[in-house]
């Protein structure tokens, strides 16, 4: 099997035989689905509505609410606030 070394700013070359395998080239996307023992990488192929089918599969245990996804939004958006205003601090120290 193929392996590949992250590098300092966090990318990887991908194995020739994968992204032949794969049909990647330049500019390709990769979506990264969570599983129990690992991650499954799946090349995102077109923007087409029926290219996505079962892309999502596995990701939510049922239907979410509106409510439900303004919630996880919100809860996002400040870790994210926290993390840049510790950024902050640190540069101007």
């Amino acid at each position: 099997m193929p392996t590949a070394t992250l590098t300092s700013k966090g990318q990887i070359t991908i194995p020739l035989p994968l992204r032949t395998a794969l049909g990647l080239h330049a500019g390709s996307k990769l979506d990264f689905i969570r599983e129990d023992d690992g991650f499954k990488v799946v090349p995102v192929h077109g923007a087409a509505s029926a290219s996505l089918k079962g892309r999502f599969a596995g990701r939510a245990s049922g239907p979410v609410s509106i409510a439900d996804m303004n919630e996880a939004v919100a809860a996002e958006a400040a870790t994210q606030h926290r993390s840049i205003k510790k950024v902050i601090k640190k540069v101007k120290a």
